[in-house]
């Protein structure tokens, strides 16, 4: 296939984009001040909410020469550890539907990374997220989004639990009418098993000489069998956390690792996170495997460790996989404010693993 070759010309800055990042950013940071007022703790301005940590490796197989890219160039087995989230930036019920995430720091790359003060560690993120696309896409959309986010925290848990059934329904009659909005399909999250879930890096990400979206997908046996199942979460306010727990007591787990490399520049934006890269353009094509073998995925150390000492960062990454797009600015400035505010009030290190013994069993 043709693919579209990187260059610095793919990302085309917005209009008033400055003004309108330093607004997000403030707002997201009042979250978090009002979030410690509330819990006493600083928490993460996204992804709040942990379900469990586990360790595993990436195992990348020969790959041919467009896919043998960056930290995939070479075949190879890197160590991980992986936190399973809620999206928002504040500790929900799980009973009200939300989507969710998978961050992945990888241990052992060499290279210098993009972040100034990151760029000797041994250390690449991926973040993900179970929506294809990022609901709101540009920068002037996103700070819209962060004004809805707002006043829907602002409710009460039964009003947000019924705005996510409402948003179901809705999504539902417009496609009767032809019409699909993204912004309902993030909100009308359903209460499906975390880990039987597809994770995706929504928008565009430099893939060494292209472009591309990751993603990982279920693989073996056992999260292919959680794949759109429901949890009961009506009387359990942590069960996604149980489940997954119970889940990794039992059993392991095997992902995909997948790049979809751009094609077409118009039909698969860079600069618009909101529309989706259609398969028929360019398919998904695996690159790795992801390897968790059974264990405690939620001890009192892990969880710690994972929640007030780990940070997750797209930039934080080598140069080949550089985040693209005017919402992957958005979040260089927006990550760094929140895991400086976090660690500070919680008086903790920002740790970056330099082996995978250091995270707590």
């Amino acid at each position: 296939m043709n693919y579209v070759k990187y260059t610095p010309d793919v990302e085309v800055k917005q209009p008033h984009e400055d003004e309108q990042i330093d607004q997000i950013v403030e707002m997201m940071h009042a979250a978090n001040v009002k979030a410690f007022d509330k819990h006493r703790h600083a928490i993460r301005d996204a992804h709040a909410k942990q379900h469990g940590t586990v360790v595993g490796t990436l195992e990348i197989p020969e790959l041919p020469e467009h896919l043998a890219q960056g930290l995939f160039a070479k075949p190879g087995s890197y160590a991980v550890v992986i936190r399973f989230s809620s999206a928002p930036g504040e500790i929900k019920d799980d009973s009200i539907p939300v989507p969710h995430g998978m961050a992945v720091k990888v241990i052992g790359v060499s290279g210098k990374k993009i972040l100034p003060e990151q760029q000797e560690e041994v250390t690449q993120d991926f973040l993900m997220v179970s929506m294809p696309v990022i609901p709101f896409g540009t920068v002037e959309q996103y700070l819209k989004m962060q004004k809805i986010i707002a006043l829907q925290d602002e409710s009460p848990e039964e009003g947000q639990r019924a705005f996510a059934a409402l948003a179901r329904g809705g999504q539902k009659v417009l496609g009767l009418l032809g019409i699909h909005d993204p912004t309902l399909d993030g909100i009308a999250a359903q209460n499906e098993h975390i880990l039987g879930q597809t994770f995706h890096t929504m928008a565009a990400i430099r893939y060494g000489d292209y472009i591309s979206k990751l993603s990982a997908a279920p693989l073996s046996p056992e999260v292919h069998a959680l794949e759109g199942k429901i949890i009961d979460t009506t009387k359990n306010p942590s069960a996604q956390r149980d489940a997954l727990v119970e889940f990794f007591r039992e059993h392991g787990a095997e992902y995909q690792l997948r790049a979809q490399l751009c094609t077409d520049l118009e039909k698969m934006p860079v600069e618009d996170g909101s529309v989706v890269w259609d398969e028929a353009l360019s398919p998904q094509q695996p690159i790795a495997r992801i390897v968790i073998p059974k264990q405690d995925a939620y001890s009192p150390e892990r969880r710690v460790y994972s929640d007030d000492k780990l940070s997750f960062n797209p930039w934080h990454a080598l140069p080949e996989h550089q985040p693209l797009g005017s919402i992957m600015r958005v979040r260089i400035k927006a990550y760094e404010k929140s895991t400086s505010f976090r660690h500070s009030m919680n008086v903790q290190p920002r740790v970056e693993p330099k082996d995978i013994s250091e995270v707590p069993a």
